[in-house]
């Protein structure tokens, strides 16, 4: 059975839970313990206690852990990404290139780590300096979800660390491990006990255990809009510093101008790829009357031909979907979407050599903006297809949502390109590229619904993981 890691030692947990491929689930990959509220509390408590050594540390000392974690992970990334592959489903391409990913945030945070800048600020007395430094916010509670295992721990864990801070980590409980994977390299790497510690388990216990702790100073949390929202609030109570990233309905708009090529592959890529288990998928495509059918017909070509399996193997496109609940949830959609008047294309469950949750993709063709299943966050291989009649329709049936994550666009008009970066209503927009996929050392966040504090990744992470002090001297 895999441990949790508190306070420097492997201890167990509360019970275990099995961890299952969704590609097939007769194979157990592992045991993992879940931690109690108490352990919750010890690890907070050992967090606390490491949180001076750390903060006080050298910044070469915390750069060169991170190199040594962002070694470990390149050595390991083929290793790693087939154990991700099985306990998540997406394909081993792109397991391997999510584990190199992360290795490349720990790199890119090492740097960071010997480049925390201040300013020196001219005062408007005499004699008077001013400077204006960054230092750790303190105990950091960092909540992951389950469809990108390793990468988006990293994104935070990486920075917590960088920055002078000390961290819990709850892993989602459907993918621990790979997060385990990652801890044991953190560890094992010369992390200082007490500096970071693992709680796996339910968030309805590790989650809220971490979220109410008081010595839990800031949770950065990325899952679903409900668990965001009472999270804030839940949070508020301690005065804690939050940053939520949640869901996204996110639109592809397709021009008359656009090139097909381009188009089709983008949205392909979009919707489908990481079977569309990504807050960034392409789940709303908004298409201009005169491609629509076009359009469609190739989409829907290219879809229905996608080889879906077994995630090891290398011709394999598209995986399975991560467990039986999503599958269920996103089979209801699937008749949502058939009830509300929409022409479904694919998106029924399919039995292949092993049983697991594979589904094929899902096109709603002839849908409006006003559905259900055009509204709401499916987080499955399911996209909507709107047609619209011009930009300004386009533009605004894409804003026409209560998220904001990322955007795209698919033109050859550099107007319309120009246009839609300028006013669209996302945090990320794209043009001529999916809508999924971002560099990791520029910042990652939303609008609206979508998310809540300041951004992710790159320099701009420091704006959560660090507090700015000011402070005065008189030279008199």
């Amino acid at each position: 059975m895999k441990q949790n890691l508190i306070a420097g030692d492997w201890v167990d947990g509360l019970d275990a839970v099995e961890n299952r491929n969704p590609a097939d689930i007769s194979e157990v990959i592992g045991l993992f313990a879940r931690a109690s509220a108490d352990q919750v509390d010890q690890a907070a408590q050992a967090a606390r206690a490491a949180l001076p050594g750390w903060a006080n540390a050298s910044p070469q000392v915390r750069s060169d852990l991170l190199e040594a974690i962002a070694q470990e992970l390149f050595a390991r990334k083929e290793d790693i990404g087939r154990v991700l592959a099985r306990e998540e489903g997406k394909t081993l391409a792109e397991a391997i290139g999510e584990t190199a990913r992360a290795a490349q945030i720990f790199r890119f945070f090492a740097g960071e780590a010997i480049r925390v800048a201040g300013d020196a600020i001219a005062s408007v007395r005499p004699d008077v300096d001013v400077d204006v430094v960054r230092e750790p916010v303190g105990v950091i509670g960092l909540i992951t979800p389950w469809n990108f295992p390793i990468a988006i721990p990293a994104w935070k864990i990486a920075p917590a660390l960088a920055y002078g801070n000390t961290v819990l980590f709850k892993p989602a409980d459907l993918t621990p491990a790979s997060a385990h994977i990652l801890s044991e390299i953190i560890h094992y790497a010369g992390c200082p006990a007490g500096v970071f510690n693992l709680v796996m388990g339910q968030g309805s216990v590790v989650g809220n255990a971490i979220v109410s702790h008081p010595e839990v100073d800031a949770v950065s949390f990325t899952g679903s809009v409900p668990v965001g929202r009472n999270l804030a609030v839940e949070a508020a109570k301690g005065m804690k510093k939050v940053q939520l990233e949640m869901g996204g309905k996110n639109p592809m708009v397709i021009m008359d101008d656009a090139d097909m090529d381009i188009a089709v592959s983008t949205v392909l890529n979009g919707a489908f790829f990481s079977t569309g288990q990504r807050c960034t998928a392409s789940s709303r495509i908004v298409v201009q009357a005169g491609i629509h059918d076009a359009f469609v017909e190739r989409l829907a070509a290219e879809a229905q031909a996608l080889k879906i399996g077994n995630p090891l193997d290398s011709s394999v496109q598209m995986g399975p979907v991560v467990s039986e609940k999503q599958l269920f949830n996103n089979l209801s959609y699937v008749d949502v979407a058939k009830h509300e008047g929409a022409e479904v294309i694919g998106g029924e469950r399919l039995a292949l050599e092993t049983e697991g949750y594979f589904q094929a993709p899902a096109m709603f063709v002839n849908a409006t903006n006003e559905m259900r299943s055009s509204r709401e966050e499916i987080f499955g291989p399911c996209a909507s297809i709107i047609k619209v009649s011009d930009f300004d329709e386009a533009l605004a049936v894409a804003n026409d949502t209560e998220f904001g994550l990322s955007s795209g666009i698919c033109t050859s008009n550099l107007k319309f390109a120009r246009e839609f970066k300028r006013l669209s209503e996302a945090g990320m927009v794209m043009v001529n590229l999916p809508t999924a996929g971002v560099d990791y050392h520029v910042p990652f966040g939303g609008r609206k619904g979508s998310s809540f504090g300041s951004r992710e990744q790159g320099r701009y992470a420091a704006e959560f993981y660090t507090a700015v002090k000011t402070a005065y001297s008189f030279a008199g």
